[in-house]
């Protein structure tokens, strides 16, 4: 961050930086050692000694056969857990052959309409050996069904299944706009999620709070961090109730935050986060097992951080990028790659990101011991300062009525809105430096030439065949049992994810499941604000 105009530099958070640090400015009390509550210096002892970071680049596009292809040759590379992208029509809870759908089949990730499709894609994956993250929201029962039965068929039980559910639905209302359902009706999917995997499928992650988006979205790195820390809190209030201990909540979660911007301010983020977490769970939620107050956090970077201009600059950022998450402690990345202002990643793209990760990993050094910057007078006294900002970034939100009632009233949704426009506006007036945009821009530059991923718009058609053959083959009658089943089990109390699986083994289509809970749910209509 460049000085501001009185010479001083302030983080985006808020914190201003010193120009020298001394042991004068570091806390009275060193940090714990890693692997000790409240995980400040990391959640395990010896970090990336003994466990180094999982490579889990975001991947799918088109047909399941197309992405099947693709997860092969990012496992064949080295990569070493899978982090599915699903197109727009199936966010959403469409069919490929919705009319609402045309020209989005296939576009920014995999279309999947079936079980079908599902088994189609991970043909040939070991769903038993093989961590897989599902990027989907307010059709995450189904997929998570899917998922399971898939397993079930390669002759994995549920419980041996080791996967992630993002199902962050909250942050939809804020961050991205792929909901579907109401604000209540859409938690307590989350809480059937939270409550399934807990009694059924231990190995299995229900959310990924998505501070990510938040971020993405106008939050300063704080607010990202405290913001998803009330999510997380409503979901476990909501999950109470089902007669689940803390301990058993607390263990489903995980997070998935962003990396871009001043790296000592990423560094602090997380390893404040940890501290504040712990703490949060302990005090307040009446969590007693260590274990479950670990922050496990997948950390990408960054989109918000990446140019259209000169795209190649963006390799460097990237890995700056995920050396921060490095020092920041993350167990998983998943990094933007340089051509995504274009379109979804090339192979090529993908496979230097995954690279990057691996060189970071393996030549350089990052996981020789834990927490390397541990006992620095600076990032322990940013790590201090951070934690009294994600506090009240926190506070904001419950002054704001809590999450939910800040989503309902659009008080997040403005807050957020109002400081992405202030950080563009001070982005073009170049007090925010961006190299190759505001500052060493080549005069004349030529419009670069990136290799884009193609898009096939002839797919939709495919897809759409296949699903009249397969509405032609299955069972009618077994189809609406299932789906009328799915429709009783919203309208009452019962978990949804037994009747959703059932459907699915019907051969039930993910619009159709996702129109049987919409028929008593019904629709968010969005706050205006």
């Amino acid at each position: 961050m460049d000085p501001q105009s009185d010479g001083k530099v302030r983080l985006e958070s808020g914190i201003e930086v010193k120009p020298v640090y001394t042991a004068a400015d570091a806390p009275a009390a060193p940090p714990e050692p890693p692997g000790a509550w409240p995980f400040t210096r990391g959640i395990h002892p010896t970090m990336y000694r003994r466990q180094p970071w999982t490579m889990r680049q975001y991947a799918g596009f088109g047909t399941p056969a197309s992405t099947n292809e693709r997860f092969r040759a990012l496992l064949a590379h080295g990569q070493n857990a899978l982090n599915v992208a699903f197109d727009l029509p199936t966010q959403l809870g469409m069919d490929s052959d919705d009319p609402r759908a045309e020209g989005e089949v296939g576009r920014v990730g995999m279309a999947v309409d079936t079980l079908d499709d599902f088994e189609r894609a991970f043909e040939g994956i070991p769903l038993g050996e093989i961590s897989t993250a599902l990027t989907i929201n307010a059709p995450a029962l189904v997929m998570l069904a899917m998922h399971l039965a898939v397993a079930e068929k390669q002759g994995v039980p549920a419980a041996a299944v080791r996967g992630t559910l993002q199902n962050d639905i909250l942050k939809e209302f804020v961050g991205r706009g792929a909901w579907v359902f109401p604000v209540g009706p859409s938690v307590r999917l989350v809480a059937d999620s939270i409550e399934f995997c807990a009694k059924s499928a231990p190995r299995y992650n229900a959310v990924s709070i998505c501070g990510y988006h938040l971020r993405e979205s106008g939050a300063t790195p704080a607010q990202e961090m405290g913001y998803a820390f009330e999510i997380a809190k409503a979901y476990i209030d909501a999950s109470t109730p089902r007669g689940l201990t803390p301990d058993e909540i607390a263990g489903r979660l995980t997070f998935n935050f962003n990396v871009f911007g001043n790296l000592w301010e990423q560094v602090a983020k997380f390893r404040a986060g940890r501290g504040r977490w712990a703490r949060m769970l302990r005090e307040e939620c009446g969590v007693k097992d260590l274990k479950a107050m670990q922050l496990r956090m997948l950390a990408g970077g960054g989109g918000g951080g990446l140019t259209i201009e000169e795209p190649e600059n963006n390799i460097a950022r990237g890995a700056y990028y995920a050396l921060a998450a490095a020092l920041g402690g993350a167990q998983t990345m998943a990094l933007c790659c340089y051509d995504e202002a274009y379109s979804i990643p090339s192979e090529k793209a993908s496979l230097l990101a995954l690279r990057t990760m691996q060189i970071l990993a393996e030549e350089v050094g990052l996981c020789d011991t834990a927490d390397p910057l541990g006992g620095s007078y600076f990032v322990e006294s940013l790590t201090a300062e951070m934690g009294k900002k994600i506090e009240e970034a926190a506070a904001e939100v419950r002054a704001a009525g809590g999450v939910v009632r800040s989503i309902e009233t659009g008080w997040m949704q403005r807050r957020l809105a109002g400081q992405a426009y202030e950080y563009e506006r001070r982005l073009r007036r170049g007090e925010i430096p961006k190299v190759g945009v505001n500052r060493h821009v080549t005069a004349g530059n030529p419009s670069p030439q990136v290799e884009t991923h193609p898009y096939d718009a002839a797919e939709a058609g495919r897809k759409a065949a296949s699903l009249r053959e397969l509405r032609a083959r299955r069972s009618g009658d077994g189809v609406q049992r299932a789906l009328a089943a799915v429709r009783r089990a919203a309208a009452g109390t019962q978990n949804l994810v037994p009747p959703i699986l059932e459907a699915v083994k019907a051969r039930a289509t993910v619009g159709e499941i996702m129109g049987a809970l919409r028929a008593e749910f019904g629709e968010f209509r969005e706050p205006k604000f």
